[in-house]
């Protein structure tokens, strides 16, 4: 996978729980009675042609919006523009692979965001699937607190006298945690 350029992964396990609070009022997030949801998260460095993360992104928007399935929109982050592609998937289970023998339906969803790098010539795609639908609101809101943490600085730690990322910056986020 590496060779690929995923330079991230993480498997998110949530208590399904409405938020409870333990005998000293501290909130109880690890209670799992009422299941738990899931996510997969990635993320990728993919190498590109490109030189300047604005043309790059307008030409990702266009590639995206051909699929009239996916539901694909501009984003302007404090890193510089990006796009997002939110897809949702319905597929039939076949009655030998459900708990209870009985054919069933299963709905998943994905977003995925590519992060142009404003020193090129790279492509940040972050990616969050899961098929816990249910709690889709709180993953958005996590991949929105994580995507305003990216930021493209010096691999040195040496800010250039505009501020601007030097060549050859490496991308940076932060994970945060779901609320």
């Amino acid at each position: 996978m590496e060779n690929t350029g995923l330079s991230y992964a993480a498997i998110g396990l949530f208590s399904a729980s409405e938020e409870e609070r333990t005998p000293d009022g501290e909130v109880a997030l690890h209670d799992l009675t009422d299941g738990a949801a899931q996510c997969a998260f990635t993320l990728a460095a993919v190498p590109t042609d490109q030189t300047d993360a604005d043309i790059a992104a307008q030409g990702i928007l266009a590639v995206l919006c051909k699929d009239p399935f996916d539901e694909v929109q501009w984003l302007d982050l404090p890193c510089g523009p990006a796009v997002s592609c939110v897809t949702w998937r319905e597929f039939k289970l076949n009655p030998e692979v459900t708990a209870n023998g009985e054919p069933a339906d299963l709905v998943t969803a994905q977003i995925q965001v590519h992060v142009p790098f404003p020193t090129g010539p790279f492509t940040a795609v972050f990616t969050l699937f899961t098929a816990s639908v249910d709690h889709w609101p709180g993953f958005i809101d996590m991949m929105g607190a994580i995507l305003r943490t990216v930021s493209f600085v010096d691999p040195l730690g040496e800010p250039s006298d505009d501020d601007s990322p030097a060549p050859g910056s490496s991308l940076q986020s932060s994970s945060t945690s779901m609320s």
